[in-house]
């Protein structure tokens, strides 16, 4: 993760709920790269509340959005995440709305990310590069760029 930090702007976490990754992004870019803002957008306004508490006594530069990811304003961000919320062919429609042209999306994926990739190929042209979990041997990290719909 820390990679994908360095030399970026602006990160957007969709479906943030307890804060990961946002939080941890927010708190490894004060460290890495001073300039990051980290959007969390959330649509729970209990778990909204517990970020913006963390945000605020950590002195994170970062925000939270309460609204749902496909009526939020668009964010354009140089980096897209999401953990748990959707298929992927669904995470690259909301996605696809709120990073950069030239933008990374990353998804922390489970077990079944090939069968989610074969399934999203139909709706969408993108690259990919799996990164393995080193949490979970079965699961991946996928970096996408340069998605367009078929």
């Amino acid at each position: 993760m820390i990679s994908w930090i360095a030399g970026r702007q602006h990160w957007v976490d969709l479906g943030s709920g307890g804060g990961l990754p946002g939080l941890i992004v927010a708190i490894l870019g004060q460290e890495i790269e001073p300039d990051l803002t980290v959007t969390m957008i959330e649509s729970d306004v209990r778990k909204a509340t517990f970020l913006r508490k963390v945000i605020r006594e950590l002195g994170l530069k970062a925000t939270v959005i309460v609204d749902r990811i496909e009526a939020a304003p668009a964010q354009n961000g140089d980096v897209v995440s999401a953990r748990a919320l959707a298929d992927l062919t669904q995470l690259l429609g909301l996605g696809q709305r709120h990073v950069s042209s030239g933008g990374t999306l990353l998804f922390l994926k489970g077990a079944n990310w090939k069968k989610e990739v074969e399934a999203a190929r139909e709706a969408w042209s993108f690259d990919l590069v799996a990164h393995k979990s080193k949490t979970n041997a079965e699961a991946a990290v996928l970096e996408v760029r340069g998605i367009e719909r078929v």
